[in-house]
């Protein structure tokens, strides 16, 4: 039995299910923005377990403020909000966190081959490139290209025009290419990553 588009609640149906206590509403919208919400955590914390502990510290937070979401029917941006700023507060969080340094001379007992030390580079290179950018061209390319969403549902997401969205991927796009040209793997491997 296939599912007609009808058939699938909107965001504002399990918001308002999640509201009287329905646990498996609530679940179905982490599902529904789960990757989004690392997506943007990710975006600004630049870290795959920052931003996994942001987006999941998120989703606590939406669910204990779920009476505070005013348009269930915009629970995606509500809830995108409070992704980035947890993910902020974790990054301040952070920076006041006292590291241990690595010793001098500690090298890691297996040696990695040529191939896996280039992926390593290209990944700081583009950590890195990611990092120049600003938040909101950071947010829009993760949830572009890395999550496939339309330009339109991420102008929905984000609140911004369309057109503004677009202009940020592109600028966004060119920025990354930038900062990947120095990159000894050449542009066919940047292709593939851009």
């Amino acid at each position: 039995m296939s599912l007609n588009r009808s058939d699938i609640p909107t965001d504002g149906d399990l918001v308002q299910r999640a509201k009287r206590g329905d646990e498996f509403a609530f679940g179905q919208l982490v599902e529904r923005y789960q990757t989004a919400s690392y997506a943007v955590a990710l975006s600004v914390t630049g870290r795959h377990e920052d931003a996994e502990d942001a987006a999941q510290e998120s989703f606590l937070v939406a669910l204990q403020r779920l009476d505070e979401c005013r348009s269930p029917e915009r629970f995606a941006g509500w809830l995108m909000t409070i992704v980035r700023n947890r993910s902020r507060n974790l990054v301040r969080r952070e920076s006041l966190r006292h590291t241990d340094q690595v010793p001098p001379g500690a090298q890691s007992l297996v040696p990695l081959p040529d191939r896996v030390a280039e992926t390593l580079e290209l990944r700081e290179m583009l950590r890195e490139g990611l990092a120049a950018l600003p938040e909101v061209q950071r947010q829009i390319v993760l949830l572009h290209d890395l999550e496939g969403w339309k330009h339109r549902e991420i102008a929905d997401r984000l609140g911004l025009p369309s057109g503004t969205v677009r202009s940020h991927l592109h600028f966004a796009r060119k920025a990354l290419r930038a900062s990947l040209s120095g990159m000894p793997a050449g542009p066919d491997l940047q292709r593939q990553v851009l």
